[in-house]
């Protein structure tokens, strides 16, 4: 692949740094009596000679004992006799021409009995494939809690009340109202994709990454709502999101919450120790407060 062909086209580039939460800063206008800047000659950097891998120097090795070897083979041949014994099986290829074959530089003649199998070390190159596309909402309870909601669609006002409402119940009190952006993926159409659903969570982990410039620095994800695709991205391996590396809480999505109250009786049970983990970051040493998980 050439140069040309792994270059991300400056649009791309520009969304991938804005999706990380980084300022791209470009000069558009040379400002008023400004110096033009001046140009310079860089030397060109010498190219470095990488040093010979192991099978350069044997292959060397081998062409400088090849035509003594050859010599021998030929001495050998006139001082046998004419006759072979029946039962004597014709002999392989040695010396130089044996490892020749290991290395796959010949193939032994037809009437030698040893055939040498060579390995094909080229490895296929991974088709191209289409991305994972998924989208949710994405928002942090003071930087401290992320926040995952299965939808697309911003919160609703009755959504943000119950969610308010959930985090109240329980004990977690922010300081700031947490804002949701929409996370779509992938950031643009058209890139070329190797491994859809790696790619999919690296591209999760660098949105959450690059927001720390904001203040980000998760400590734990709930997740409300499930989808497929989302659910494999996180990678929920017994309440730990493998992905972002976080411990992981899923419940049920908020418009399920807003439908019944079987479903609200049903999750206050799984809020009995969220004040406790919110609180931890405020407990001071020895005064016996303890982690529960």
């Amino acid at each position: 692949m050439t140069s040309e062909a792994r270059m991300t086209p400056e649009p791309q580039r520009l969304a991938y740094l804005e999706a990380m939460g980084l300022t791209a800063w470009v000069a558009r206008y040379q400002l008023p009596n400004a110096r033009e800047t001046e140009s310079c000659d860089w030397p060109e950097p010498e190219p470095e000679v990488a040093p010979a891998r192991g099978a350069d120097r044997l292959h060397a090795l081998l062409d400088d004992s090849v035509a003594g070897q050859e010599c021998a083979d030929a001495s050998e041949q006139a001082a046998e006799p004419a006759e072979r014994p029946e039962n004597a099986a014709p002999s392989g290829p040695r010396g130089p021409r044996k490892a020749r074959a290991l290395l796959g530089d010949i193939v032994p003649e037809s009437g030698d009995s040893t055939s040498v199998v060579v390995p094909d070390t080229d490895m296929p190159m991974a088709e191209p494939a289409e991305a994972l596309p998924f989208a949710c909402l994405v928002g942090c309870i003071d930087g401290r809690w992320l926040v995952l909601v299965a939808q697309t669609d911003p919160m609703n006002v009755e959504q943000q009340r119950l969610l308010a409402n959930i985090l109240g119940a329980a004990g977690v009190h922010s300081e700031q109202r947490p804002v949701f952006e929409v996370l779509h993926w992938p950031l643009a159409e058209g890139l070329p994709v190797r491994q859809p659903l790696e790619e999919a969570r690296q591209g999760l982990k660098a949105f959450v990454t690059g927001r720390g410039r904001r203040g980000w620095k998760p400590e734990r994800v709930l997740m409300f709502g499930t989808d497929e695709t989302l659910d494999r991205v996180v990678d929920d391996d017994d309440g730990k999101s493998r992905t972002l590396e976080l411990p992981l809480w899923k419940g049920p999505s908020l418009a399920s919450l807003l439908a019944g109250a079987e479903a609200k009786r049903t999750l206050w049970p799984q809020l009995e120790n969220w004040k406790a983990l919110w609180n931890q970051i405020h407990a001071e040493p020895g005064n016996g407060a303890e982690e529960r998980v």
